[in-house]
């Protein structure tokens, strides 16, 4: 049976995959193993659950709310806010756990379930394993004033919005800003701090009815910002997913800034200020090579972990690192934040651009995006993809053939039957080169 778990939390579509029933389960199981394992210290619980304004997330938040209650736990409902405003909240008020109603960047159909321990951090796996173990089991059910209580969490939203613009050093007065919220949970909260910093700011993409959310907008859709920028001759523009735990941008021309980029100029930034500790970045494996020959010309130390935030964050946590995240908008900034926050990191960039005078284009240069081919890879045995000998040797030797001008990795997909293959190059044409060599040795060698 596969894992019901995924890299972000339980997600699929939302009546189907995701049903109440299940919702009050995983609720309860999440209950049941932070009790076991002394998260609630004895006390009565505490838990703050929030959402993103899609057209499920009410029956799933009312039925994520009673399984907690049912289980003894009082609970505070936040309603609608981004998920990094609910892991602050969590953090900075000593609560027991959260839980997030979001499929981030998925459409509208799809919903999700993520939690958040004590402290406003992910669940580890194992600890998402127990509570998935413990569906269905029989339990003693608490009743009369044992039973949890509901009531609404007073002024979320405020409290979200005054920690975002507290982080800053200086006003983002004299820029001008287009924010593209993707119909999501940062539809209020993006444009307030920004403006509350002092930022000029365009609004797209803020319907907060749910219906219309990531739906070509936001950062997975950037074309609607391109446009926007130029229209309004905006000095920058940036994008948010659904429940804006993610950030892209765009320049004064339309041009993309990558996460890479991002991470790129606010690592600079904090080692200007002597805060990158060890002077290390942390990144996935997906991140493109030029970001790690920018950083070393700077004496920045790049980590790499596999794909996901949740591992960036155990990465900086394990070395104390101040800054991680990944090329698709992730950014982790560990002095103010427990996972992702997109608002945040747009916050930053645009601290960045007011303190150097400089323009968002001219900081996002401080790296060369190498040229990279993608392949996938269909139909294959993804396991003895990794440890067939024929294969590796093909790898050895792209490797030795690009040296340090570019890189390979070879990544079976988590959902199906697909390896990926991707190279980057000095050159459009000798990725694509070695990548068709490589899928070619994967088809031969582990093809079904």
């Amino acid at each position: 049976m596969a894992r019901l778990f995924g890299t972000d939390g339980v997600r699929g579509r939302a009546n189907g995959d995701i049903t109440a029933e299940l919702a009050v389960e995983l609720s309860v199981g999440a209950a049941h193993v932070l009790g076991t394992l002394g998260a609630f210290n004895g006390s009565r619980p505490r838990a703050i659950v929030a959402r993103d304004p899609r057209p499920s997330g009410d029956f799933l938040s009312a039925a994520v709310c009673a399984g907690l209650a049912s289980a003894g736990v009082d609970v505070e409902d936040a309603g609608l806010l981004p998920t990094p405003g609910l892991a602050f909240l969590v953090q900075s008020t000593g609560a027991d756990l959260g839980v997030m109603i979001s499929a981030s960047h998925n459409p509208h159909p799809d919903n999700g379930i993520k939690f958040f321990a004590r402290g406003g951090t992910k669940l580890p796996d194992e600890v998402e394993d127990a509570i998935e173990a413990r569906l269905g089991e029989e339990w003693e059910r608490p009743q009369g004033t044992d039973v949890g209580t509901i009531t609404p969490y007073e002024g979320a939203i405020e409290a979200y919005v005054q920690h975002l613009v507290g982080t800053l050093d200086r006003s983002l007065e004299g820029l001008t800003v287009v924010a593209d919220c993707a119909n999501g949970a940062a539809s209020v909260t993006g444009p307030l701090a920004l403006s509350r910093a002092g930022a000029t700011v365009h609004v797209i993409g803020d319907r907060s009815d749910g219906g219309l959310i990531n739906d070509g907008v936001g950062s997975t859709h950037l074309g609607p910002l391109q446009d926007a920028v130029r229209a309004h001759g905006a000095d920058i523009g940036v994008a948010f997913d659904g429940d804006a735990d993610r950030c892209l941008a765009v320049d004064a021309n339309g041009d993309i800034i990558d996460g890479d980029q991002i991470m790129g100029i606010l690592a600079l930034d904090l080692k200007e200020r002597g805060r990158l500790h060890e002077d290390t970045l942390v990144v996935t494996v997906m991140s493109n090579l030029g970001l790690k020959l920018a950083m070393r010309e700077h004496g920045i130390h790049l980590g790499q972990t596999g794909v996901g935030d949740r591992y960036v964050l155990e990465e900086m946590n394990l070395g104390g690192f101040s800054i991680g995240g990944e090329q698709s908008g992730h950014v982790i900034i560990a002095e103010h934040a427990t996972t992702g926050d997109g608002e945040l990191t747009a916050l930053h960039l645009l601290q960045r651009m007011a303190e150097t005078g400089r323009t968002s284009r001219e900081l996002a240069d401080v790296m060369t995006r190498l040229p990279q081919a993608l392949i996938n890879v269909k139909n294959v045995d993804k396991a003895k993809a990794t440890i067939d000998r024929g294969v590796a040797d093909a790898i050895d030797a792209a490797e030795q053939e690009l040296g340090e001008t570019g890189r390979v990795l070879l990544r079976p997909s988590g959902t199906e039957p697909v390896v990926r293959v991707m190279v980057e190059a000095p050159s459009d044409e000798t990725a694509s080169t070695i990548a068709e060599r490589l899928a070619t040795v994967v088809r031969d060698r582990v093809g079904l």
